[in-house]
């Protein structure tokens, strides 16, 4: 199949843009300007930008030019749904970076929207840096309970955990409880993983996950960047 020349254009200019050599806010090629770095007439360069926007990559301002858009991960806390998943979904290419993995053998409690929920020991407690690309997105500390994932302490944590509790453990995540509230990112520490130099406004959730009824398979305590991150909520 032949594509149009100006959406392998706009492909090229999303992949700058997703690799984060153009930033939220930074001008994207003019028109003249793809006219002469690709040899190209007025209107495939006026088209490539057209299909820029209509992407939701960059948005246009008359008589100055076109900027990139600010373009955050849309989280639904309605659905049950894992970060690679996600990721996907919002045109991206996820990884993990498996930052800790160690056996809590007294268990974990937290409270969460006004309850207490505990895991009895043993618990394997993992720090995981995810990303979307090349983009550190999230920071997150999950429990989970190896009385219903015996060994999975010696498995592939880097992979979706999802995938290793249906594909091992026969479990399915049937039902989250979640806690999301805003912080700001300001530790040296912290700012590092993310690669950012500032202090950053960041969602800090607080989540159980079920797999059956009262049957608790992990619990969560994870930071999403609140400049990559939106959280919607779904009513019927």
């Amino acid at each position: 199949m032949h594509l149009p020349k100006y959406y392998l254009i706009s492909q090229d200019i999303v992949k700058r843009i997703k690799s984060g050599e153009l930033k939220p806010g930074m001008k994207i090629p003019s028109e003249n300007e793809i006219i002469r770095d690709y040899q190209v007439s007025n209107t495939t360069a006026r088209k490539t930008l057209q299909e820029i926007a209509q992407q939701g990559w960059a948005y246009r301002v008359k008589g100055k030019g076109t900027f990139v858009q600010t373009h955050n991960v849309d989280r639904s806390v309605t659905r049950i749904l894992g970060f690679s998943k996600n990721m996907i979904e919002a045109g991206y290419t996820p990884s993990t970076r498996l930052l800790e993995s160690t056996i809590e053998k007294k268990g974990y409690s937290d409270i969460i929207n006004g309850r207490k929920y505990t895991m009895r020991g043993p618990v394997l407690k993992i720090r995981r840096l995810r990303y979307a690309d090349a983009t550190p997105m999230m920071l997150e500390v999950r429990f989970i309970n190896m009385t219903l994932c015996p060994g999975i302490n010696n498995m592939d944590l880097s992979r979706p955990l999802y995938e290793i509790y249906e594909h091992f453990f026969d479990l399915k995540m049937k039902q989250v409880n979640q806690m999301i509230r805003t912080i700001i990112i300001s530790d040296m520490v912290t700012e590092e993983l993310f690669d950012i130099h500032a202090p950053t406004p960041a969602f800090l959730v607080n989540g159980v996950t079920f797999t059956g009824k009262e049957m608790i398979l992990e619990m969560e305590r994870s930071i999403y960047r609140g400049d990559k991150y939106s959280f919607s909520v779904r009513a019927t």
